[in-house]
Order: C-alpha cells, then sequence, then structure tokens
C-alpha cells in the first residue's frame, strides 16, 4: 500500500496553546501507562521502532506485521502522526466487535483500514500544540474528528482519549490512546 501525504493537515494549523497541560487535567487511572522500555534514545527511533519498544504496544505491533505496514511505517521520509492504541484498546475492540484477534488479523484488508486509520502523513508531525479541533483525514481516506476537548471521534461515534503525547520518533511523533479508532 502505498501512502500519500496529505494536504489538509497545513490547514489545521491553527495553534490552541495548552493541549500539553491537558495531560495534567486527563483522569488519572488507577493503572499508570508503563514508561517505554527501550536500549536507545525514543528521538533516534521511527515510530514502529518507538512500538515496538513499549510492551504496551505489543498487540499493535503485532498487527502492524500482520497487516504488512511495518516497512511503509519506517519511510524516513514521511512526517507521521500516529495515534497508538494500547493493548487494553484492542483488548476492548476485539471484545465490542466479537473478533478474535486471529479473524482480525487474518482480514488483511480491514486490519490495513483499521491501522491507517491511526496515521496522518503531512507536511510536518502533529505535535501536542498542533493538534487542533476539526476534522482531519487519515491515511486510510476516512475522516477523524478532533473535539474541542480534544478527543478523537471515529465515523461511528467512539470516542478516544489521548492518555499520553508528543512520543517523538525520526519519522513523527506518537500520541497514545485509549481506543481503537474504527472507520465505516
Amino acid at each position: 500500500m502505498k501512502f500519500t501525504k496529505i494536504a489538509t493537515i497545513g490547514a489545521l494549523a491553527v495553534s490552541i496553546a495548552g493541549l500539553a497541560a491537558c495531560n495534567n487535567m486527563m483522569p488519572q487511572k488507577d493503572t499508570a501507562m508503563k514508561a517505554p522500555m527501550h536500549s536507545q534514545n525514543m528521538a533516534k527511533m521511527n515510530v514502529v521502532q518507538l512500538a515496538q519498544s513499549n510492551a504496551e504496544f505489543s498487540i499493535l505491533v503485532e498487527a502492524v506485521q500482520a497487516a504488512g505496514l511495518a516497512n511503509a511505517l519506517s519511510n524516513p521520509d514521511a512526517h507521521y502522526t500516529v495515534f497508538a492504541p494500547t493493548n487494553d484498546a484492542f483488548m476492548q475492540a476485539l471484545t465490542e466487535t466479537k473478533m478474535t484477534k486471529a479473524q482480525l488479523f487474518a482480514n488483511k484488508p480491514l486490519l490495513t483500514k483499521v491501522l491507517s486509520y491511526h496515521v496522518i502523513n503531512g507536511d510536518m508531525a502533529m505535535y501536542a500544540k498542533d493538534v487542533k479541533p476539526g476534522n482531519v483525514m487519515a491515511l486510510s481516506g476516512d475522516t477523524l474528528m478532533i473535539t474541542p476537548q480534544l478527543k478523537l471521534v471515529d465515523e461511528n461515534g467512539r470516542v478516544a482519549t489521548l492518555l499520553k503525547t508528543d512520543l517523538a520518533a525520526t519519522n513523527g511523533v506518537v500520541h497514545v490512546i485509549d481506543k481503537v479508532l474504527l472507520p465505516k
């Protein structure tokens, strides 16, 4: 699958100060997300390597590999913004859709569409300070809405919360979310 740059990101570049401060306002969960465990500085890893370095993304990494997207998402010339669901988010989505992980991974077109719905590629990666309310087009070609409260709403009305932002990589940035986004 060839990824193309989405020019609409630049159009959303209206500054909203304080998304980084929103991390301090978000409700705390009983179990804090574990810090990434890795042997090299995250800023020296691409988005795939960054995900591989954190056990909380093991299902996401498995999914990316099953879909055959690891090479594309390792593109050093890209400027990806990845909304990365945790393992718990994947387990919730499997329960919600009544699918097993094996069923999802076996359906490569569906898996590719779901995963590419979590990725935006623009002229520059969208760090927390750049995330704006409005609609943005994901690599899947589907629309993702960002609310004024800086929540992500998929095309099915499901709402994802940003758990952690600005995990910098050599080819973009990763923001951790608590739900798997599902396109129509």
